[in-house]
């Protein structure tokens, strides 16, 4: 069984820009929780039609897919309605998560998911790395590469379960306020710390 580095921490605080790193600099496979929901939004499946039918048929594209940012609004600016989306991807998503643990040939994978802690998949994981940010610099971000509102943005800042809840589970935590050189650094020091003493001792673990 691979070594599975848990990679977490709320929207638009660069988990992704992380796990690219790993993969590129440590030949890690990564995996993506968030790739792994949008697939599930496709025309067709079993989740999209549970969607539609509890939050609107409006929200279906002409193509049959999920209408992702409506669907965004709806669900941040009501928990009830978050957790209901959540009961109905859960099991798509830990089962696709699964196979691709148990069928990776890589000695480590990096497993990238904003409800890591909170959906029990840091329980899956040898080791969790919390990536933080300034909430004023998640905004910004989410406005310049998703093209929110201000309003937009906030809400689905402040949506996000505080990020004491995802520290408390760390064994590493990467501040990505900085310079991408200064991340790279940081995600060598946590990597060495965290991950190598192991694939050192078990080079061939699978």
């Amino acid at each position: 069984m691979a070594f599975v580095l848990g990679l977490t921490g709320n929207i638009a605080c660069g988990k992704s820009t992380v796990g690219s790193l790993l993969a590129e600099c440590f030949d890690a496979e990564y995996v993506d929780a968030d790739r792994i929901v949008h697939a599930l939004y496709a025309a067709g499946t079993s989740e999209t039609r549970a969607i539609a039918e509890r939050f609107g048929a409006a929200l279906l594209q002409p193509d049959g897919t999920i209408d992702r940012r409506r669907l965004g609004d709806i669900v941040m600016a009501d928990r009830s309605a978050l957790k209901e989306l959540e009961r109905i991807l859960d099991p798509g998503v830990r089962g696709a998560i699964e196979s691709r643990l148990i069928s990776s040939p890589a000695p480590a994978v990096v497993l990238d998911a904003i409800r890591l802690i909170e959906g029990g998949l840091y329980l899956r994981c040898n080791t969790v790395w919390v990536v933080v940010c300034d909430a004023a610099l998640q905004i910004e971000r989410l406005q310049s590469s998703r093209h929110f509102s201000l309003e937009q943005a906030t809400l689905r800042v402040t949506a996000q379960a505080p990020i004491e809840d995802k520290l408390r589970h760390a064994t590493a935590v990467i501040h990505n306020d900085g310079s991408l050189d200064g991340l790279a650094t940081q995600v060598s020091d946590a990597w060495a710390s965290t991950v190598q003493p192991y694939l050192a001792v078990q080079p061939s673990a699978s």
